[in-house]
């Protein structure tokens, strides 16, 4: 098995490295001992010094070329690092002189075998540098050089100790490896759990922040960004204490760090110039391990950190309503079914009547039966559009769109069917940008957000202005605003509500299906009361704004993941 220098986390790479590195600067002071020897007029024997002058060179190209762990086997690839250090150390032992030894070098050869290679390796290493070590006794007892029998025993114990040394050293290697596996299994876990929690946040529905003790926020995802909108700094992390309008949400995590409780509450954020916002927060506190593996790998203590839960009270009893009034949506369906046939008869029984009649006031009684009639029939087919949208929504291809041109060509075609009466300023700041929506879908949200402008705004050239943009994290938008007066509390908090309407001849559904519709294709819309610099001044408005995720939504019917999307 070889190990790759690219794995950044191999502790064998490491140690086998410091190996080599060890080898060399053996090599270079038996060479620097032995040029010594010759610089103070020492006899130096020239086999020696050709011995070390080898070993350096041979270790500096293995330095050099060894790129990757050789497998733990024994074999050849050994013979470049253990072979070559037996050998040299050997024959230094064999043509040393009687004063110097060299048998403590055989222990960097016995240490390389028990760390990097298999048992068998190690033993077979060890046994080599014994059989050496008894072979240079012999050799040394031929030659009559000292005591033979002291000889004898020094190798024999420094054989033993090199076998007990090998063998620590190898259960030092397993225990090791064993301990880089759970790390490395360890890894694997923590950072799949960090990129499915990432993936979750990412599409949740509901706005996360992460707050530590400082009030710094650490983390936060696409829909807190949405609700935040422009408290959000483009960097992390960033201070919310300098937002005095976010103070009631910064006592809420104080009192969870102080408590060590989870909390719950509902709390206005006031904006300058705007509504209040209402919001349902919920906290809850880390564990002090929560973010220990990928964070803090010493593992030290850390403090716990405040996840915040945030969900818009509008957008919670908007959704409540829309579900208590599917049923009756549904029942009203299949009324308006049913309705739509007498209509359509009495329409034309009015009209062939209508032709018989002279008198001025049955005429006008006639043409009254005409436009309520009429009416009814515009109130069905709203009702009715529900589940045709419905079907559209689970059945629409997700495909990009460039986002200018397909503003641009919305715009055209909707001024072009009144010129006159529908001006409008249009900015397209998003070149190149696409989102993931229908262009048909699009076009009905944009058309019915400028019908709604239309109907309210000032007789002024640039009464209604639309534009597209991005958010400071990336997201596209496309924004309609129109001079208007402010809408009232009670019709801004059921815009998106279905049947609502603040005119009696409307059904309100316009807004309702744009919601739907937005909420399908992975975008929102919402509603904002602000101002807008233009040539004639600042002027106050009010601001529909349609926001486009980055992540394409899958096609096909709605299902639970649908549920927890914006």
């Amino acid at each position: 098995m070889l190990h790759s220098p690219r794995s950044g986390n191999n502790t064998f790479l490491r140690i086998w490295l410091a190996f080599l590195n060890g080898r060399v600067m053996v090599a270079l002071l038996l060479a620097m001992q032995q040029g010594a020897g010759l610089i103070w007029h020492v006899p130096t024997n020239p086999d020696t010094l050709a011995a070390c002058l080898g070993y350096l060179a041979l270790t500096l190209a293995v330095r050099i070329v060894s790129r990757t762990v050789p497998s733990p086997q024994p074999g050849v690839q050994w013979l470049p690092t253990i072979g070559v250090d037996i050998v040299i150390f050997s024959l230094l032992q064999f043509i040393g002189s009687d004063t110097l030894s060299f048998t403590p070098l055989f222990a960097l050869p016995v240490l390389m075998a028990g760390m990097l290679g298999t048992l068998m390796t190690a033993l077979g290493t060890t046994s080599l540098i014994t059989i050496v070590m008894l072979a240079a006794a012999l050799f040394a007892d031929q030659k009559n050089l000292g005591d033979p029998t002291q000889r004898y025993i020094q190798a024999a114990l420094t054989g033993v100790g090199f076998f007990i040394v090998t063998y620590l050293a190898h259960q030092l290697s397993v225990k090791l490896r064993s301990e880089h596996e759970i790390a490395q299994r360890s890894r694997m876990a923590a950072q799949t759990q960090e990129d499915v929690s990432a993936l979750v946040m990412q599409h949740l529905a509901e706005g996360v922040l992460v707050m530590d003790h400082q009030s710094q926020v650490r983390l936060v995802n696409p829909s807190a960004r949405l609700l935040m909108g422009d408290a959000i700094s483009g960097t992390m992390p960033f201070d919310l204490r300098p937002l005095v309008n976010w103070v009631p949400l910064l006592e809420l995590v104080r009192l969870t760090f102080v408590s060590g409780t989870q909390q719950s509450a509902d709390i206005d954020i006031v904006h300058p110039g705007h509504s209040p916002m209402g919001l349902r927060a919920r906290t809850w506190l880390t564990t002090h391990h929560a973010f220990q593996p990928a964070s803090n790998p010493s593992g030290e203590i850390t403090d716990p950190l405040c996840v915040v839960f945030l969900q818009d009270l509008r957008e919670m009893e908007a959704r409540l309503r829309t579900e208590k009034l599917a049923a009756m949506g549904r029942m009203s369906a299949a009324v308006a079914h049913e309705i739509r046939n007498p209509l359509a008869a009495i329409i034309q029984a009015n009209a062939l009547l209508e032709e018989d009649l002279t008198d001025p006031m049955q005429r006008r009684l006639s043409q009254m039966v005409k436009q309520n009639a009429e009416r009814l029939t515009r109130i069905t087919e709203e009702v009715l559009d529900i589940a045709r949208v419905r079907h559209q929504i689970d059945n629409v291809p997700a495909s990009p769109i460039d986002l200018d041109a397909t503003v641009s060509q919305i715009v055209s075609d909707w001024q072009a069917h009144d010129v006159q009466r529908r001006h409008a300023l249009l900015t397209l700041n998003t070149p190149d940008m696409q989102v993931n929506f229908d262009i048909d879908h699009l076009r009905r949200v944009l058309v019915n957000l400028m019908d709604n402008a239309l109907r309210y705004m000032g007789p002024h050239p640039d009464s209604m202005y639309i534009h597209t943009g991005t958010t400071p994290d990336g997201l596209a938008f496309v924004e309609v605003w129109s001079d208007g007066a402010p809408l009232e509390k009670s019709v801004e908090q059921h815009l998106f509500e279905p049947f609502f309407s603040s005119e009696s001849r409307s059904s309100g559904l316009g807004l309702y299906i744009s919601r739907e519709l937005c909420s399908r294709h992975g975008a929102s819309i919402r509603y904002e009361r602000r101002s807008q610099a233009l040539h004639r001044g600042e002027i106050e408005g009010n601001a529909f704004i349609v926001t486009f995720r980055k992540s394409l939504q899958l096609p096909g019917t709605p299902s639970l993941f649908d549920t927890i999307m914006v």
